[in-house]
């Protein structure tokens, strides 16, 4: 039985009696902006117990609240199994459009370097975790697709070069307060620093004259060394991405078949 934001709310000193109200979004929690003394937060309850490839709430704090001191996050303001409760900042969440222009993309990059360059967490990503979980909810997906994205993700080990990755960089999970921050850290663990360039460039589908500028600007001019190694992280996440989507009873078949032409065409 999950907890009432009353119950939980009782709990948090400062916070007792504070109104919410239900926001839409989140996947696996329910989510209230609460308000209480001209104050307002962000309060998630989880609906199941948070299995890997999550982190705990607790270790998920732990990583937001160091960006939260470098200017790239929130405040984690309690934390414990279940329960969720952060700052609410006011600003402009992205879009896919944001993508479009080179000046966005650019100070993307240079925030992301700023992440990666926060401490290590002690936790490293470990795609095959992930994909036997996704695997085992698949209903539906033609098996050699399945056996093509698994071979895939599994041929790839970690790299030596680890660093503090947010792990889930879609538009939604930047905002702009004016200063770029980024939201959602529950993936966010030691990874290959390119997982997040990736996901930058294959989940919103960027072109390869935007993948140039975006490279360019993390290795201030040099993009072209850091091709290799974004290719065969597409690779990586296009794999994941399609095994996710595909577990899931809410998937978008259309979605789901556009990522799958792209496995085999884009990044063969």
């Amino acid at each position: 039985m999950t907890r009432s934001p009353d119950a939980v709310l009782a709990d948090i000193p400062g916070w007792e009696g504070a109104k919410y109200t239900r926001l839409t979004g989140g996947l696996t929690n329910k989510t209230w902006q609460v308000v209480h003394d001209g104050r307002i937060g962000v309060l998630k309850i989880d609906e199941a117990v948070r299995e890997l490839p999550f982190n705990t709430r607790c270790d998920e704090a732990l990583v937001q609240n160091a960006a939260a001191k470098a200017g790239l996050a929130p405040n984690v303001i309690s934390a414990e199994d279940g329960m969720y409760f952060t700052q609410y900042v006011e600003g402009t969440v992205w879009g896919r459009n944001w993508f479009d222009e080179d000046s966005n993309l650019e100070l993307l990059a240079t925030a992301l370097k700023r992440v990666h360059s926060l401490p290590l967490t002690s936790r490293s990503f470990d795609a095959t975790v992930a994909t036997k979980r996704y695997v085992a909810d698949i209903n539906g997906l033609d098996s050699d697709v399945v056996e093509h994205c698994t071979s895939t993700i599994t041929s790839m080990c970690l790299p030596q070069n680890l660093c503090c990755c947010h792990n889930d960089l879609v538009a939604e999970n930047l905002i702009t307060t004016p200063e770029l921050m980024f939201l959602d850290w529950e993936y966010a663990c030691d990874n290959d620093p390119f997982f997040d360039l990736a996901t930058i460039v294959e989940h919103h589908e960027l072109s390869d004259s935007q993948a140039e500028v975006l490279l360019n600007a993390y290795f201030d001019g040099d993009g072209l060394r850091g091709q290799k190694n974004l290719q065969r992280s597409r690779k990586l996440y296009l794999s994941l991405l399609c095994l996710w989507m595909a577990s899931r009873s809410d998937v978008d078949a259309v979605a789901l078949e556009n990522v799958v032409e792209r496995i085999f065409t884009s990044c063969s």
